[in-house]
């Protein structure tokens, strides 16, 4: 019994022992305690500088979000960039009509050198002969008059020659003058149909051959138009040419009037019938129509022009159908305007170029062919270089004072 209660005591001894090893274990391996004090932090290296930057960092002033000043609505003057609006472009005032053709009159000197100094200076010969008088009847159809004016015009000369008896030069001025007057047909009506209707505008068309200036003679008629006073509304129905819409737009805006335009390629008797409908819905005075330059021995061009004029017709007459001839090309002109005026009844003509190496007998020539007046002529290639017909004036130039 002893044994065994011995045995017993042995056992809890070793077994107190081992869990004191156990504990003290422990306790040797718990974490110091955390120091006093403010820990000291390694900052990395700086990255290298040069100049002002290899200076140590200084000690600047902070502001909390509070104290910040942040942009308002309304900043200082100076610190807002001011956009850039492209200017408005400068409206011009053209320069009056009336009177321009006598203002232009240098502009006609060549033909005054071929045509009127030329028959001055047969008609004074002291011998009037056959041989004279083909002279004149050659120096006339060089300068474009035609055969049957030619023809009439010599014949008018010599009998009124031979009544008169006496030649002065003053009385040879005077009578070539009166003739060629005469010639012109000074009662045809040149006025410019472009008085408005009580419910729409008056509407010209431009029309004619490629390279004769129809867009530059719409623009320019657009400034003998707003000289006169009146408003106007432009339609670029020329789709064909490339730029020929911002060329038009630009001749509109230098004078304050609109340019209705449409696609590159578009239907032009569309554009036209759109600026006809702009034009009265602003109460213009006048449209003006430029067509696209179309030769005359194409068909299917030629009937398209026709279209664009009905199609415009259905908002009211269209007043004028103005035919541009480049005065240079003289007697092919004419096949031009017979062609042109079968498909849209031409009114009036507009002939350009006619100042330098132009014949002013074309005016002539143009007017019996088609029996419709000259209207306008294009004496250069300023803006304000195309003027009204005027047959005394014409006349003057051509023969000198």
């Amino acid at each position: 019994m002893e044994i065994v209660i011995l045995a017993v005591v042995i056992a809890l001894v070793v077994i107190l022992g081992a869990g004191g090893l156990v504990v003290g274990s422990r306790r040797r391996k718990q974490l110091p305690p955390p120091r006093t004090g403010t820990p000291s932090v390694t900052a990395p290296p700086a990255e290298p500088h040069v100049g002002d930057e290899a200076e140590a960092p200084r000690e600047e002033e902070r502001r909390t979000i509070e104290e910040v000043d942040l942009p308002g609505a309304t900043a200082a003057p100076d610190a807002v960039e001011e956009v850039q609006v492209p200017p408005a472009p400068v409206i011009e005032q053209p320069e009056p009509t009336a009177g321009r053709l006598v203002r232009l009159r240098s502009r006609l000197s060549r033909s005054q050198n071929s045509l009127g100094k030329g028959l001055l200076t047969l008609l004074s010969r002291e011998r009037l002969d056959e041989d004279t008088w083909e002279e004149i009847e050659e120096i006339l159809l060089t300068a474009d008059v035609g055969v049957a004016p030619t023809q009439e015009l010599v014949e008018r000369l010599r009998t009124r020659v031979r009544v008169l008896g006496t030649r002065t030069p003053d009385e040879l001025r005077a009578l070539l003058r009166e003739e060629l007057i005469t010639l012109l047909d000074p009662e045809l009506d040149r006025t410019l149909h472009t008085e408005s209707h009580e419910e729409s505008p008056a509407v010209l068309m431009v029309v004619g051959v490629n390279g004769t200036g129809k867009t530059t003679t719409t623009g320019k008629l657009a400034r003998v138009l707003v000289a006169d006073g009146h408003s106007v509304v432009l339609g670029a129905a020329d789709t064909f040419r490339a730029a020929a819409a911002d060329q038009l737009q630009t001749w509109g805006e230098r004078v304050g009037a609109r340019t209705v335009r449409g696609p590159e390629g578009g239907d032009p008797a569309s554009i036209a019938f759109d600026a006809v409908k702009e034009g009265i819905a602003e109460g213009a005075d006048a449209v003006l129509i430029d067509t696209a330059g179309r030769l005359h021995t194409k068909t299917g061009l030629m009937d398209e022009l026709g279209k664009v004029k009905r199609v415009v017709e259905k908002h009211g007459p269209v007043d004028e159908v103005l035919l541009v001839l480049d005065a240079t090309t003289g007697q092919n002109g004419l096949v031009q305007a017979r062609v042109f005026a079968e498909v849209v009844d031409i009114t009036g003509i507009v002939l350009t170029k006619l100042d330098g190496t132009a014949k002013g007998g074309i005016v002539v020539a143009v007017q019996r062919e088609l029996g419709v007046p000259v209207k306008l002529v294009g004496l250069g290639e300023g803006a304000d270089d195309m003027a009204p017909f005027e047959p005394g004036a014409f006349v003057d130039a051509l023969i000198g004072e």
